[in-house]
């Protein structure tokens, strides 16, 4: 089984939507026995809640399922358990390295690593910018190519 984590800031708005996608992605691709997918905030502020309104709206208009999800924090255990950590900007990526330490773990990168043509190296943060329609593109590309990437790699199908 390959386990991907999803890390944003507060976990409400980014590393949700990267999980319901992936998640919708995998199922597509009748991948669900072989990849699990979770997301997680590096901080605490949103812990318990639900995706923000325009995590969910953005979601609910692309007819991907959201249900049960909500927000929680990296926790130490989730950097031996996952084979992906993938963060959504390189402030994300420093505070995992940092919970990280010299303990050995699986891939920590950026999603957009994944897409190298994007014009940003980051997805920015809706939350701040309120631009939902630009950060589910991103995330999307980011989750085909990442997909895309452990099937090659680590899948035999």
């Amino acid at each position: 089984m390959i386990n991907v984590l999803f890390v944003c800031l507060g976990n409400i708005c980014r590393s949700p939507m990267a999980e319901a996608v992936f998640r919708d992605l995998v199922e597509k691709r009748g991948l669900s026995h072989k990849i699990q997918v979770d997301s997680a905030g590096t901080g605490d502020w949103h812990i318990g809640h639900p995706p923000h309104e325009g995590t969910r709206n953005i979601l609910t208009k692309n007819s991907i399922s959201f249900e049960g999800m909500k927000a929680r924090q990296v926790v130490e255990k989730d950097l031996s358990s996952f084979d992906y950590i993938i963060g959504m900007d390189a402030e994300n990526i420093g505070n995992v390295r940092r919970l990280a330490g010299f303990n050995k773990t699986g891939y920590i990168g950026r999603l957009l690593d994944f897409v190298p043509e994007a014009k940003v190296e980051d997805v920015p943060d809706p939350y701040f910018t309120g631009n939902f329609d630009e950060v589910y593109d991103l995330v999307t590309e980011g989750c085909r190519r990442l997909l895309d990437h452990i099937v090659s790699e680590k899948l035999d199908v």
